[in-house]
């Protein structure tokens, strides 16, 4: 198993950084639905960690729901474009507040369709909270709510984000130079 520092060009989030700005949102969030009845779906596997940290935070009561979609195959480093339903909610959203939680968005295109997909199922309300954000890539408008951290056009991982299932487990989100990581066949 490779370890990440063979790769990481540099620590663009540190530990604490997160630790404080997930604070921070836990209480925005908090207000802003103070004396409601929320439902907070984490978006499986990437932004586990993210929304584990979060729900803490917050300090209100909320439920809990999971979704995993995946737009990104094993081995590849872009997005298709086509966007899978592996696991949906358990969870009817009809008439409920909901706060998506996302780990990052790029182009968009992912984040617009699960949106659309949640619509239809008539929420009273869909917020949507990312903890990175790389606006330079976007394809697709989509309304972002929370924002954790603007982040370069690069290759990102640690705090639940991935290369190839490794390194989610890092505290910080760091860049990589795949060309190091990846090797030709």
């Amino acid at each position: 198993m490779q370890d990440y520092t063979e790769f990481i060009d540099e620590v663009l989030v540190s530990a604490e950084a997160i630790e404080q700005r997930v604070s921070e949102l836990g209480a925005q969030i908090s207000r802003d639905y103070a004396g409601q009845d929320l439902l907070v779906v984490c978006l499986l596997r990437g932004a586990m960690t993210f929304t584990a940290d979060l729900t803490r935070k917050l300090t209100i009561s909320h439920e809990l729901d999971c979704m995993s979609l995946s737009s990104y195959g094993r081995g590849n480093y872009a997005s298709s474009g086509n966007v899978r339903v592996n696991l949906d909610l358990m969870t009817n959203i009809e008439g409920r507040h909901v706060l998506l939680v996302e780990d990052i968005i790029d182009s968009g295109r992912t984040l617009a369709h699960v949106l659309s997909m949640l619509q239809t199922r008539e929420p009273l309300s869909l917020r949507v909270c990312v903890l990175l954000d790389k606006k330079m890539r976007r394809e697709v408008p989509v309304q972002v709510d929370y924002v954790g951290f603007d982040v370069p056009d690069k290759y990102v991982f640690g705090y639940g984000i991935d290369i190839d299932e490794r390194f989610r487990h890092l505290p910080f989100i760091g860049s990589a130079d795949l060309t190091r990581y990846i090797r030709p066949a």
